[in-house]
This record gives structure tokens, C-alpha cells and sequence, in this order.
């Protein structure tokens, strides 16, 4: 099993398929978050993500009233070296025109593709292979990451 590749520092973006593998420790994706946390935990980079990451992972354990879940997913944002961005009228612009040229590209994936690129993020993590296609986006992703020996 291959690990992924963490950058020495800066900001590296999580999207809400990584926060709930870390989260809810998914058999396969959770141990392959652990570089990323160990980096943070160690202050060689910040992760972060838009705060619409808390509207996609606290949907389910709201939605099964499964307050525990709710307070372990929110509760990821406590760690240290953690910082969710705010959704700005500059993301929205650049989500916007993110969408007008890959109209393939959903709205919540513009917002965190936009927020990742104006904050300068070194490295966007994620599984959802959408975000290759955008240009100037450094991405990793879990399944590569896994593969890789």
C-alpha cells in the first residue's frame, strides 16, 4: 500500500470525502488520510477546506440523529493546525467561472476548487478525480495514493 505525499508546508485542502474517511475511519481511506494528520498534528501544514465542508458532513448525522457522528465530524475543525475558509464573494466569482468553462463541474466542487486555488493551497486532497481537470490545482488523490508502491 502507497502513502501520500504530503509537502513539506504550506496549505493542504481537504475535501468532504477526506474528512469523513478521517472521521468515521474508513477501512481503506482513513489510514491513507494518516500522512496528512501527522503533518498537521506536527505544524508542517494547515489543513483546510470552505465551511460548506460542515453542510456536506453533518447532513448524515443529522439526518440519522446521530449526535455523536455530528460532534466527531464538526469536532475535526478543532484540531490543531485546522482551518475552515470562508465562502467569500471572491469564491464565488472564481466558482463561477470555474463552472462556465468545465460545465461538468457541480457547484459545491466549484466552491472548494475555488477556495483551494485563491487560498494557494500546495495540494488539494480528495478521491473525486473531477478535480484533475482543473488547471491550477495541485491534486492527490487517495486511490493514487493507495496504488501506489
Amino acid at each position: 500500500m502507497g502513502s501520500l505525499n504530503v509537502p513539506d508546508a504550506g496549505l493542504v485542502y481537504i475535501d468532504a470525502q477526506v474528512a469523513i474517511y478521517t472521521v468515521d475511519w474508513h477501512p481503506k481511506y482513513g489510514p491513507a488520510c494518516m500522512p496528512l494528520w501527522a503533518a498537521a498534528a506536527s505544524s508542517a501544514v494547515t489543513v483546510v477546506s470552505s465551511e460548506l465542508i460542515l453542510l456536506e458532513t453533518l447532513v448524515g448525522p443529522i439526518r440519522a440523529a446521530d449526535a455523536a457522528l455530528e460532534r466527531d465530524r464538526e469536532g475535526l475543525w478543532s484540531r490543531p493546525n485546522t482551518l475552515l475558509l470562508p465562502i467569500t464573494r471572491e469564491v464565488l466569482r472564481e466558482a463561477a467561472r470555474l463552472r462556465a468553462f468545465m460545465p461538468p463541474l457541480k457547484a459545491p466542487d466549484a466552491i472548494h476548487a475555488a477556495t483551494a486555488v485563491l487560498s494557494g493551497c500546495a495540494l488539494f486532497v480528495t478521491n473525486d478525480s473531477v478535480f484533475r481537470r482543473i488547471p491550477a490545482l495541485p491534486v492527490a488523490l487517495l486511490d493514487d495514493a493507495i496504488a501506489a508502491t
